[in-house]
């Protein structure tokens, strides 16, 4: 799973997918990349938001969750503050939009998916982890009820990407994240058309070179996830 440049480190680390790691849910994934992994379920339910109701239309929502020893540091459990800090909310809507951008919801009907994902180890790239790992549990589940010839309008995968020393680095770890210049996620359908960039400037700014350079990587990255994707849903 490389893409090499002379100048770019492009490569991705390695993915392990488990499928039906959680029996007990209709849709699940162990979604590994590199020493990442995050465990993602969906589960369906009949009814949706009081927004939407009797509009004929599904929703996808997300949560997300970081296991108390998932990093080196023990994370105190949000549930035992009482709250779901910033970076929580922000992750769980970003998900939340990636999905539902492959998700024809009238032909979902008035249903809900909810995907939650939970990382067992944090390396860096949770949040894009989430997305591939959460694609996955959300096919399963939508095929679990013969709804996904109707309600899947295609695949979404999302991949990290930064500068460091002046090279692009592609799905960066933490310590590459740590230390990068520049810090970007990068959404994509299997259309090649663009979900979401986040990009960030972490000590110096970059051009639009660098920028072409960094989203080129991306979408060569995630073409590849995609099809580790597919391979694992045993789509052709």
């Amino acid at each position: 799973m490389a893409v090499k440049t002379k100048k770019d480190d492009s490569r991705l680390r390695k993915i392990t997918i488990k499928r039906g790691y959680i029996k007990s849910a209709p849709g699940s994934v162990l979604f590994s990349m590199g020493n990442t992994r995050v465990v993602c379920t969906a589960t369906i339910e009949e009814g949706v938001p009081h927004f939407l109701r009797g509009k004929g239309r599904g929703w996808v929502t997300a949560e997300y969750g970081m296991l108390p020893r998932s990093s080196p540091q023990r994370i105190q459990r949000e549930s035992a503050r009482g709250r779901v800090n910033g970076r929580t909310q922000e992750i769980q809507r970003l998900i939340g939009r990636s999905l539902r951008s492959v998700v024809d919801m009238e032909a979902l009907g008035e249903r809900t998916v909810t995907v939650d994902c939970d990382v067992l180890e944090a390396d860096g790239g949770t949040r894009t982890a989430s997305i591939n790992g959460g694609f996955m549990a959300l096919a399963g589940a939508l095929r679990a009820q013969k709804l996904d010839r109707a309600a899947l309008k295609g695949v979404v995968a999302a991949v990290s990407v930064g500068i460091s020393k002046g090279r692009v680095v592609l799905d960066l770890d933490y310590e590459s994240d740590s230390t990068a210049d520049v810090d970007m996620n990068v959404v994509m359908d299997d259309s090649g058309r663009f979900i979401e960039i986040q990009g960030t400037a972490e000590k110096e700014a970059f051009d639009r070179g660098q920028l072409d350079r960094m989203l080129a990587a991306a979408s060569a990255g995630i073409r590849t996830i995609m099809a580790t994707q597919k391979k694992g849903l045993r789509w052709k």
